[in-house]
């Protein structure tokens, strides 16, 4: 039995995008597999963005988000759901990784142990990402530029690997089928919690 951490990164809370129902898909073949399965939803948290280096190194994390970390602690593997805005992540899940991935946490304390003190070992992640542009071209032309900076300079930097992305591309032209298709590919990946 895995323990799962789904983290919902799309901002919009007051619609149901293609995010929610592929990671509604993603928990419903996870726990198929009794695996432990935690949804958090990071556009109905309530924290401010990061404003200086102080803040994030002495600063208490906001207490919204201190059940965050909890589960982030708690989790063997943690499915990331965002779209694609601009070429990246959107600003409220970086403004949240900001946030939780602190010293003392995500790492050791101190800028000299960030290297070697990772607090988050022994845990693997997935990115799921829905973008408008065909995923070939994100991954070719553009070389993948988010996906490669969240998984090294975030995700391993703390001591999550492997990480793993799933890219979804052309989301605005899907047919009924092909979602079905997306949808089905979610629960299988949630039932080998991969």
């Amino acid at each position: 039995m895995t323990r799962i951490l789904i983290v919902q990164g799309h901002p919009d809370a007051g619609a149901a995008h293609l995010c929610h129902a592929l990671a509604g898909a993603y928990a419903e073949g996870a726990r198929q597999t009794a695996s432990e399965v935690r949804l958090l939803e990071v556009a109905r948290l309530d924290f401010p963005l990061l404003r200086s280096q102080h803040a994030w190194e002495q600063e208490p994390v906001p207490a919204g988000l201190a059940q965050a970390q909890q589960d982030i602690a708690w989790a063997q593997h943690i499915v990331f759901f965002f779209p694609l805005w601009l070429g990246d992540m959107p600003a409220l899940l970086k403004g949240f990784l900001e946030q939780v991935a602190r010293p003392g946490f995500a790492f050791g304390e101190g800028a000299r142990t960030a290297f070697t003190s990772k607090g988050l070992t022994g845990r693997s992640a997935r990115l799921v990402v829905t973008m408008g542009m065909p995923a070939f071209v994100y991954r070719w032309w553009f070389a993948a530029h988010s996906i490669r900076s969240l998984r090294r300079n975030v995700l391993n930097f703390v001591g999550i690997a492997p990480v793993r992305a799933t890219l979804i591309g052309g989301v605005g032209q899907l047919s009924a089928a092909r979602v079905g298709d997306w949808m089905e590919r979610m629960r299988r990946l949630g039932r080998e919690a991969h």
